[in-house]
């Protein structure tokens, strides 16, 4: 058993309470004054002010203990009592200021893309062209972004990505490239699922987050490969929900998150995170009159992209349910033709809008005929080349999605399944009818 002097006793005594009180004044204090201001001058001025006042303090608990013990205390000891302490406030403060270095926002960020930049791949396309010759040949295609979502080499990227590739490259972190095919691809949600073969390399992934309880204001973070620039991240804000956007002629996006984070050509495919480093979203498009970043971006949100990927994987496509009918575009033209003479003459019924969705057929057998819709018995024949009935039900809204379009349409069976019930909105003899219908 080793025997201490009093003066040995009191030394590390002191030296014990310093530590524990130095480290706790000086973290706490460097940590709350940068939570609270938020800028790295004033989280280092404000750990410099707690390492003085610690250190005042300790001192001020070595002079009490040592006029307390004085019959044991020497000026010597008390010395070396006092460079133990300087090196003990100096190993702290390097702690406290290491840590105040970066503010909390920046230390968020800085983490996010540590944890996610890997799992982001470049994607890079070829497509087939002919020569002078009438000869095929590979060119040089588009790029854009993708997300590794398993680590079995899946990627989900955006489908106009990768539309017309006749070949797929995909890049990682580490500059290996690997070639991609496609998996399976979905227009309708412009989600595309690629798939690579990555042998013994052990991959880094994005989780799916959730989507479902996203708040205008909330923080977003963007990871992409704008104009070939590799991994570039930016940050922004949530600035709307449930923006409905016309994608191209007959498809319709709907329920996207709007963001002010820059995205740029490039960008598309790539991942829309929240501050924890979980996929939210898969971005998009921009609307910009220069084709650049202007504020305003848009992207798939992940519980879309979850329910289309996990049909993708399966089956190679999404399955939907469906209406059991022939649907012609309801227009002006139309309208006009079933009000004349001609159309009267013909038995019609006149008509007092020009859009929805004119049901010419209902398939026998179907859902749709069973639950009392109708279809046309006044054949036409349009444009020279459309032949349809007219006469039916125009159907006007479902499940109280207005449907004025063939992409309106589509859109709102878009997150539909097989047996789902809907309400089908339809015009009739002058007047809207609601009927529940089954698809298939």
């Amino acid at each position: 058993m080793k025997l201490y002097s009093k003066i040995e006793m009191i030394r590390n005594s002191l030296i014990a309470m310093a530590i524990g009180g130095i480290i706790a004044s000086v973290a706490f204090g460097a940590h709350s004054v940068v939570s609270k201001i938020g800028t790295k001058e004033n989280a280092e001025t404000a750990a410099a002010s707690h390492e003085k006042e610690a250190a005042e303090t300790v001192q001020t608990e070595a002079a009490e203990n040592s006029e307390k013990n004085a019959d044991s205390t020497s000026e010597e000891k008390l010395a070396e009592l006092s460079e133990k302490y300087d090196e003990l406030l100096s190993r702290v403060s390097t702690i406290a200021n290491t840590e105040a270095r970066y503010t909390i926002d920046e230390q968020q960020n800085i983490s996010v893309y540590e944890k996610c930049n890997e799992a982001v791949v470049n994607i890079t396309t070829q497509e087939m062209a002919y020569n002078w010759f009438l000869e095929p040949v590979l060119q040089d295609g588009g790029s854009g972004s993708g997300s590794i979502i398993d680590k079995r080499g899946y990627v989900v990227t955006n489908v106009h990505v990768i539309s017309s590739a006749s070949k797929i490259n995909i890049s990682l972190a580490d500059g290996s490239t690997y070639e991609g095919h496609v998996v399976g691809k979905d227009t309708e949600s412009d989600i595309a699922v690629l798939k690579f073969d990555p042998g013994d390399k052990i991959l880094k992934t994005i989780a799916f987050g959730n989507s479902d309880n996203l708040k205008v204001g909330q923080k977003v973070i963007a990871i992409g490969n704008p104009f070939a620039l590799e991994r570039t991240m930016t940050t922004g804000i949530i600035s709307g929900l449930g923006r409905p956007i016309q994608e191209s002629a007959n498809v319709i996006i709907r329920n996207m998150i709007q963001t002010d984070a820059a995205i740029n050509p490039g960008n598309s495919g790539g991942p829309l995170l929240d501050s924890n480093g979980r996929m939210i979203g898969i971005n998009t498009m921009i609307i910009s009159n220069s084709g650049s970043s202007a504020g305003l971006g848009f992207a798939v949100p992940v519980s879309t992209a979850q329910r289309v990927v996990k049909d993708l994987i399966q089956n190679g496509k999404v399955t939907r349910g469906r209406l059991g009918i022939k649907a012609v575009q309801m227009s002006s033209d139309i309208a006009k033709y079933v009000n004349s003479q001609r159309g009267q003459a013909s038995g019609l019924s006149r008509v007092g809008i020009n859009y929805g969705i004119l049901i010419s057929e209902v398939d026998a057998d179907s859902s749709a005929l069973k639950s009392g819709l109708k279809g046309g018995n006044v054949p036409v024949r349009y444009n020279l080349r459309q032949t349809f009935n007219l006469g039916g039900d125009i159907i006007v809204a479902i499940d109280n999605i207005s449907v004025s379009s063939y992409a309106d349409y589509l859109s709102a069976l878009e997150a539909k399944r097989p047996g789902d019930t809907v309400t089908v909105t339809v015009y009739r003899d002058g007047a809207t009818e609601k009927i529940k219908t089954k698809l298939d």
